[in-house]
């Protein structure tokens, strides 16, 4: 795996083939998916994914041929920024698949509204997104997508022979260095693991989040956040956090037990929103 971080704004996502394409719901951001200044968390779009991804599938009607997935990277490009109140419209589509794996992308796409904590009138809201996923058997070994679950994704895409290319430096700085923050703990709760006894995806952008606090600027122009997964990490687990700032890009490593199990980037572009 590539140890070269990839700028992230030269990877533009692929627009849909129509408005129509793929599958489409909407919903309403509530006060519990933001931050105290009212934008959409990392973790809460993360959570609009996953959600998604369960009732796409479930519409589809592929919930018993091909009803295991895992997420192995989910890039989030911040456009212009959802805050609440708002109601968003979510559109997902395949943009390139293989036999074992398929990119899929959202688009969400918000109207804002006012209220009394919250009465300035802002740009309507849009966040892109694509994750790679990969289709797994009960054991979580990768298998062959259905055929009927292949044409569906298919459909939308031209792209039938995709390959991995990871986006995020797999192996962290060997010590966080002069000019570096020093490692952190990073506590991991009960409610932040899965039915399958694993890490939510969410979770890991609730550290994020966390570092975030620290790199405000980062947020206010257009930004882009990239996250992959290397290794499961289950209940019982302590994870630490290795950090690296250099110009516009944060970069982060997740680690349980000395081994790297996450690598996440956020950059800003350095051009308005």
């Amino acid at each position: 795996m590539s140890d070269v971080v990839h700028d992230p704004r030269l990877h533009p996502l692929p627009e849909p083939p129509s408005a129509e394409s793929g599958f489409s719901a909407s919903l309403k951001v509530r006060t519990g998916d933001v931050d105290p200044q009212l934008r959409l968390r990392f973790d809460s779009i993360a959570r609009y994914l996953q959600d998604l991804a369960t009732d796409d599938l479930d519409a589809a009607g592929h919930t018993r041929s091909d009803p295991f997935w895992i997420v192995r990277r989910t890039v989030i490009d911040v456009v212009e920024p959802i805050t609440w109140p708002a109601t968003v419209h979510q559109q997902r589509w395949c943009s390139g698949l293989s036999t074992r794996w398929a990119n899929m992308r959202v688009r969400l796409s918000a109207t804002h509204q006012t209220n009394p904590l919250n009465p300035r009138e802002r740009p309507d809201g849009l966040v892109e997104t694509e994750a790679f996923w990969i289709n797994v058997n009960p054991r979580g070994v990768p298998t062959r997508i259905s055929a009927d679950g292949f044409d569906t994704l298919a459909a939308t895409t031209d792209t039938h022979r995709l390959r991995w290319e990871s986006m995020t430096a797999a192996r962290s700085p060997e010590v966080p260095g002069p000019q570096a923050p020093a490692d952190r703990g990073h506590i991991l709760r009960s409610t932040d693991f899965d039915p399958l006894q694993h890490l939510n995806n969410a979770a890991y952008f609730a550290a994020v989040e966390d570092e975030l606090l620290l790199h405000p600027d980062l947020l206010r122009r257009r930004h882009r956040a990239v996250i992959e997964y290397f290794r499961p990490v289950v209940p019982g687990s302590a994870m630490t956090i290795r950090r690296r700032r250099q110009g516009n890009c944060l970069q982060l490593w997740m680690a349980v037990d000395d081994q790297v199990v996450a690598a996440a980037t956020v950059t800003g572009s350095g051009q308005d929103a």
